[in-house]
């Protein structure tokens, strides 16, 4: 079993940052891509950003040269550092692991972007 648990959401005012972090227990595997999905009230879940065991990155292009997504592999985390947050960024945003093509889910940190 794989155990994902997200942090570091909150209320930012648009032009703000936060940074999410997630970590992950249990029988991971050392190949697992990690990752940040978000779902907004009425919209489909969507991936924003996905990042290889190696540290490659593909981003949603919305969210390009705004959000960040790195991991830490010794401690079996993924983070996501985002700035410039516009109020269309609010979601509920997930940590998503995948382990042999099947993923993973936390259960998701909230994110507000109001003034």
């Amino acid at each position: 079993q794989v155990q994902l648990v997200e942090s570091g959401g909150g209320l930012v005012q648009p032009g703000g940052s936060l940074k999410l972090s997630c970590v992950a227990s249990g029988s991971i595997g050392s190949l697992s891509a990690m990752g940040w999905y978000r779902q907004a009230p009425g919209n489909q879940r969507e991936l924003v950003a996905r990042i290889s065991s190696g540290g490659s990155t593909n981003d949603l292009d919305s969210v390009k040269g705004r959000f960040t997504i790195s991991r830490d592999n010794a401690k079996n985390m993924v983070y996501l550092q985002m700035n410039s947050l516009k109020p269309e960024d609010a979601a509920v945003y997930y940590c998503t692991l995948w382990k042999w093509g099947t993923p993973y889910w936390g259960r998701g940190t909230q994110v507000t972007v109001s003034s």
